[in-house]
């Protein structure tokens, strides 16, 4: 081999080296939600003074404190633009699909009696748990409505449990819903939404800490692509699609 293909080969090298390393570099890291950095640096804080302790329940501490760091990350996200799609609102799985339901109690909406399907994305500890506004559309109503900490995955949670809901109008006229639901160990909500914005279709919206679950109220005409069991990508997956008439999707375990 000459010297000449020598130096063309170590550029090549050095580049997939590089490549190699700054994918490692994006999988390990991740941006983080404003919203924890007050418990990050908690976290860490309990965990600087356990150490002085113990340096057994420093490691313990320390452990806590990164996995805090992993629960509030917000990975980037690449939204599907094609018109018509309704996106998962949050990560998760899909804990029940209802048809034939009504829009929450709580909404003041001309509609509010319609044809709606109810998808249920239940949230662990280990989800990310950022929201994002399933599809564009102004928000109608904002509303929070205190309530119980009972387990997200129960049925009765969508009426019992501390929420918040949203109503979005879509430029059509057309109406929907989601809902932030407080688990057993999430307590608290966080929606940024206010009436009258103006929201594109994967747009951040809020957060709920450590447990939950996300409904979403589809209207008549949007059949759900997605199934019990089915795993959400927030931002990503799609629920259903405005401008298809497939029919509502089943499942079959493999």
């Amino acid at each position: 081999m000459t010297s000449e293909d020598n130096s063309n080969q170590e550029p090549e090298t050095t580049q997939t080296l590089k490549d190699l390393l700054q994918t490692i570099w994006t999988t390990m890291t991740f941006p983080v939600h404003p919203a924890g950095w007050p418990f990050i640096l908690a976290f860490f804080a309990v965990t600087f003074l356990l150490s002085l302790a113990s340096p057994i329940l420093g490691i313990f501490g320390g452990i806590l404190s990164f996995w805090c760091i992993y629960f509030f990350r917000n990975p980037i996200r690449h939204v599907p633009t094609k018109e018509g799609l309704i996106i998962s609102p949050a990560d998760g799985l899909v804990s029940q699909v209802r048809k034939n339901v009504s829009l929450p109690v709580e909404l003041d909406a001309p509609d509010a009696d319609a044809d709606y399907t109810q998808v249920s994305v239940f949230l662990n500890v280990f989800n990310v748990h950022v929201n994002r506004v399933p599809f564009a559309g102004k928000v109608k109503q904002v509303i929070y409505h205190p309530g119980k900490f009972l387990n997200a995955a129960l049925d009765k949670a969508s009426d019992e449990n501390e929420r918040s809901t949203t109503l979005i109008e879509t430029k059509d006229g057309t109406l929907y819903a989601f809902v932030q639901i407080a688990g057993f160990v999430a307590r608290r909500i966080l929606n940024d939404l206010k009436e009258g914005d103006e929201m594109k279709t994967g747009q951040h919206m809020g957060i709920i800490r450590f447990g939950s679950r996300v409904d979403i109220y589809l209207p008549k005409g949007a059949n759900p692509l997605v199934s019990v069991g089915q795993t959400m990508i927030g931002g990503e997956t799609v629920i259903a699609d405005f401008k298809s008439r497939e029919k509502a999707r089943d499942s079959v375990a493999i």
